[in-house]
């Protein structure tokens, strides 16, 4: 019983994650029937609900490029389609015909490929399941045109938080580089190399986490910029935004930080005694950077432990004759001028934390 209970659960919170685009799809079908039927005055309007649905499941995590080009495609596929078939009947030779000229016309209004093939299953739609309409050519093509407009108004009217996902997302995406300083900094302490290749197989992974983040953003600010209800969302992104592409930065120096670390222990080399507490900090400063987004603050506090957790590192306190050391400890500055962009400093401000790396510092 107990198994049935979780199971129950996990479908159930898989629903409740799900229920908002649901009702979305529910309210733009009946919507888009609605408007086809009262105010265009179409008595069978097949294609607006269709549309409306269709339209809302491309949305949620697409670009707004594709929904208009998935409009678009029904529209030239059911015009076609409708058309043709109307004139010269249905049948292989005909279904063949249709599809190659929707998708041709949607070639040549320099759509890309959705169009093209949304436009080619249209048209086999109509040639196959529903005759010619008795109310014109064209009706269809404006109920496909109704029921995109009506699940775009919807998505709109309707939508979804758009920081729910990035949260998600850079909850994600912060971890791996918490995970992996912290990793780094334990396997140096203890000059464990097995572990330090193990941190390093885990970080040779992220890029799907970070290239994940990067869409839920891309969503997240089509969202708020077509829902007015969202708009006062943008801000809060803007700042994830900010911090999206030097975190993928700090996730690749970081890579390289523990490549050469892994190649010092295994040549012998000694590490600096320092490193790992400077490790272990540039770990907290990045949990700090992340509670700080999540909040929709401005991240001063993150940007203050960053600052602190380099001080260490110069040449004096850091600095060694192997070559895989001084890398790291290259990369170690490199790590705090990442996340100190992530924080909203431009590189130069960054830069100019701290003085130049040489010798005598």
């Amino acid at each position: 019983m107990g198994a049935v209970r979780d199971e129950v659960a996990r479908r159930l919170r898989r629903w409740q994650s799900t229920a908002l685009p649901i009702a979305q799809a529910a309210l733009a079908a009946g919507l888009s029937w609605f408007v086809a039927t009262e105010v265009v005055g179409h008595a069978h309007p097949f294609f607006a609900p269709i549309a409306a649905v269709v339209c809302l499941g491309v949305s949620l995590g697409q670009r707004l490029r594709r929904v208009v080009e998935l409009v678009v495609g029904v529209s030239v596929g059911v015009g076609v389609g409708d058309v043709l078939i109307s004139l010269i009947g249905s049948g292989p030779w005909q279904i063949a015909l249709v599809v190659a000229l929707a998708m041709s016309a949607a070639v040549l209004l320099d759509g890309g490929a959705v169009i093209a093939l949304q436009s080619g299953s249209s048209a086999v739609l109509v040639a196959t399941l529903l005759p010619p309409s008795a109310g014109g050519g064209l009706d269809r093509m404006v109920d496909a045109l109704v029921g995109g407009v009506v699940g775009l108004a919807v998505t709109a009217l309707l939508p979804a938080n758009p920081l729910t996902v990035a949260h998600r997302q850079a909850k994600v995406v912060f971890g791996e580089l918490t995970e992996a300083l912290r990793g780094m900094a334990k396997a140096v302490s203890e000059e464990d190399a097995v572990q330090a290749a193990g941190v390093l197989a885990r970080l040779r992974g992220s890029q799907e986490a970070v290239d994940e983040f990067a869409a839920a953003l891309k969503t997240g600010g089509e969202i708020a910029t077509i829902a007015p209800i969202r708009w006062r969302r943008r801000h809060e992104l803007g700042r994830y935004g900010t911090a999206a592409t030097p975190v993928d930065y700090a996730l690749r120096n970081t890579r390289v930080l523990a490549r050469r670390a892994l190649a010092a222990l295994r040549d012998g080399e000694r590490m600096p005694d320092v490193l790992p507490d400077v490790l272990r900090r540039y770990a907290d400063a990045v949990d700090v950077l992340r509670a700080e987004l999540q909040r929709g603050d401005e991240p001063k506090l993150a940007r203050a432990a960053i600052r602190d957790a380099a001080a260490p590192a110069t040449w004096r306190r850091m600095g060694g004759e192997g070559f895989s050391t001084r890398v790291v400890l290259a990369q170690v500055r490199s790590v705090a001028v990442d996340l100190l962009q992530a924080t909203g400093l431009s590189r130069v401000e960054a830069r100019e934390s701290w003085a130049p790396l040489t010798r005598a510092d």
